[in-house]
Formats: structure tokens, C-alpha cells, sequence
């Protein structure tokens, strides 16, 4: 096998994409790695159990010693934790034989999983895995003077525990997780970095939470618009689900999505997305597509240094046009006034790309991509 074989398959190949969950990073991280991209991880939050909160605890006594008519459980964590800290209090029996006896909704496969792994057998679950069917099958049944117990995990519900309160139901709050910002914050400020100076090609949501942790980070640096800016025009915003964009899409962003939501489908989303926003020329005879941090040219992978990319996308904007050595001296991250550092960074692009036909030296004005003649009617240098 060619060594670059697997780099020719990979979608997401020469792309860097940010991951900011705390749970389950490492399956997220597996998966977009597989899938040739680089990994930049940074947990927005951190999730904290509330086995030793009052606040837990006072609700799992409401619910053995006054049974509501239905439980919503949300998360197959959520629901395994809520189990485990009543058993730590020594009121775990008691709380399986109460939900034994009520009507139990599951949000999705997993969390039945969890439902039926305690013991206990679910009575319906929606084939959406969405809260708002489980809101319409409650409405619809009728909710006037029933108690529902809702099993929250840190995710907001908007209009969830409202509609249901409007419709006369009492709704009793189960909050097995908290979500904190992260104990070191050293490596989301890297991360919100990294997509200011659009180091990473996309940054992945899985929770709300993580998505507004984010956002508060970024305000609290002063840096909040130019980062709603790089996400506007350049690095990707890709969710697991519409719950999880809820704060991205109050500060006008149009994340990608799934039809399911999970993570694999999230990562099958961002594999037809991100590549379809790179750039493919067709220069000297070889199709070049500009990732984030490497080219594909011909559909190999080619590694190419900071400054050689910097270079291309200047000469990529205008594309058969010549750019002056001035101007791509600008394009230089810290390359200072001499334009000896174009020369430089230029001949070890050549070299990354391994077809140095593909930009052509202007004698005393500049460089050119070699853009194929059956392009030149489009961006011909004039």
C-alpha cells in the first residue's frame, strides 16, 4: 500500500477540528481521527455529580414518598446516576420499587438501555429520540392535575416544563448533573485562539452547556465578536442536535446538524461539509484542493508548514493572477520587511507539494498558481 493511500480516503484529511465535550471526547475524538483529522481537544465544562446535593437528594424523597404519575428519563448517564447516588444514600430499592409502579418515558435507545439494566421496563419511547414527541404524547394523553418527574442532566429544555405547567401538570425537577466551567481554562483560551486565528477548520458541539461555556469564556476575554465573527465566514459549527445549538443559534449562527442525533451521524455531517468548502484548483494539469493545514494534490495528502499555506491562499484568492512579493510578504505570519522570507517560504511550499510547476515565478513581479488553460477564461491574469 501506498503510504498515503489511507490519506487519499480520508474526508477529513489536512483538516484540524476542535472538540469541546467533556464527556465522551474520546470516542469523538477516536472517530474524527479515523477520518484523518487532526484533534484539537479543549472540555468547555466539566460535569459534577450531585450525589453529596441536598438538592438531588430532596428529590428522590418527593418521588418515594409522594409517587408522581410519570417520569421522563433524558439520559441513560442521568438516569444511571441518579440510581447510584440513591443507592449511596441507602435509597436505592426504594426508588426502583417507585418506578416500578409509574409510568416510565424513555428519551431514546440508550436511555432504555439504562431503564432496563436497573431493573425496570419502559412503557413508551419516541423513534425520534426527541423531547418534543415526549412533550406531544404527554399533552395529547393530558396533563391537567398529573405529577411528572423530569430526570434533567444540565441540558436547557426551552418550553418543555413550561407547556407542560400550562396544561396543569406539577412538574418536580430531577437534576442529577451539574455542569462547571472547566477546573483549567488554559486550553479552551487555546482553543478560542486557535479559531481566531483559524488554526482549526471546525469546532464540534455535543451538549448546550459546552456551547454557551464557550460563548462566556470568549466574552469574558473581550474576544466574543470576533469569534462569533471566524465562526460566521470560516471555521465550522457542527452540533450533535438542535437542543445542543440552542446558544449558538441566539448569537446568529447557523450550525450543521444531523437527522440523528449522535455522534457517529455528526461526524458523518462533518465529513460532507468541511471538504465541501475547501478549495480544488486545477493548476499545471493536477487538481489542488487547500485544506486546513495540507493540500490534496491529485487526492494525496501533502503536509504543508504554516507558511507555505499562508502563501497559497494569497495566490488561491486570485487564482492565475499575479501576487507581488510585497503582498504575500503581508500574508507571512511574523515574517518582518524582508522579502527574502517569501523566497524562503516559497521554495519549501514547492517542495510540500512536490510538483513545483504548480506555482510559476514572475520574473521582478511575483508568483502565479498555474492555473490550466481551460480555467484562464475565469481567472485569467489580465
Amino acid at each position: 500500500m501506498h503510504p498515503n493511500d489511507q490519506a487519499k480516503a480520508a474526508p477529513l484529511a489536512g483538516f484540524t477540528v476542535g472538540v469541546t465535550a467533556a464527556r465522551r471526547a474520546d470516542e469523538l475524538g477516536a472517530l474524527l481521527t479515523r477520518r484523518g483529522a487532526a484533534v484539537l481537544h479543549a472540555p468547555a465544562l466539566r460535569i459534577v455529580p450531585l450525589s453529596d446535593d441536598g438538592e438531588l437528594l430532596d428529590a428522590t424523597r418527593q418521588i418515594i414518598e409522594h409517587a408522581p404519575d410519570v417520569v421522563v428519563a433524558t439520559t441513560a448517564i442521568g438516569f444511571r446516576g441518579w440510581v447510584e447516588a440513591a443507592e449511596g444514600w441507602g435509597l436505592g430499592e426504594a426508588l426502583l420499587d417507585r418506578l416500578r409502579g409509574l409510568e416510565l418515558l424513555a428519551r431514546g435507545p440508550k436511555v432504555k438501555g439504562a431503564i432496563r439494566a436497573a431493573g425496570l421496563t419502559e412503557e413508551w419511547s419516541p423513534d425520534s429520540e426527541s423531547m418534543a414527541e415526549v412533550l406531544d404524547r404527554l399533552l395529547a394523553e393530558g396533563v391537567e392535575g398529573r405529577r411528572i418527574a423530569l430526570q434533567l442532566h444540565g441540558e436547557p429544555l426551552p418550553g418543555f416544563v413550561e407547556s407542560l405547567r400550562a396544561g396543569g401538570a406539577e412538574v418536580v425537577g430531577v437534576p442529577v448533573y451539574r455542569w462547571m466551567p472547566p477546573e483549567d481554562l488554559g486550553p479552551v483560551d487555546r482553543l478560542i485562539e486557535a479559531t481566531l486565528t483559524r488554526g482549526v477548520d471546525a469546532l464540534t458541539f455535543t451538549s448546550a452547556p459546552a456551547a454557551a461555556s464557550l460563548l462566556d469564556r470568549a466574552r469574558e476575554l473581550g474576544r466574543l465578536d470576533p469569534l462569533l465573527a471566524a465562526l460566521r465566514h470560516d471555521v465550522l459549527t457542527v452540533c450533535v442536535g438542535p437542543v445542543t445549538a440552542l446558544p449558538l443559534e441566539a448569537q446568529g449562527l447557523d450550525p450543521v446538524q444531523p437527522t440523528r442525533f449522535r455522534l457517529g451521524p455528526m461526524v458523518q455531517a462533518l465529513c460532507v461539509e468541511l471538504p465541501s468548502r475547501a478549495r480544488a484548483l486545477h493548476l499545471a494539469g493536477h487538481r489542488v484542493e487547500i485544506r486546513g493545514h495540507a493540500v490534496l494534490v491529485d487526492g494525496e495528502l501533502r503536509s504543508v508548514p504554516p507558511a507555505g499555506m499562508s502563501l497559497l491562499r494569497a495566490l488561491a484568492e486570485r487564482p492565475g493572477w499575479v501576487v507581488g512579493r510585497a503582498e504575500l510578504l503581508r500574508a507571512l505570519p511574523g515574517s518582518g520587511r524582508d522579502e527574502h522570507a517569501v523566497e524562503t517560504a516559497m521554495a519549501r511550499l514547492r517542495t510540500a507539494l512536490g510538483t513545483p510547476k504548480l506555482i510559476q515565478t514572475v520574473v521582478k513581479r511575483g508568483y502565479r498558481l498555474a492555473l490550466d488553460p481551460a480555467s484562464e477564461s475565469k481567472y485569467a491574469d489580465v
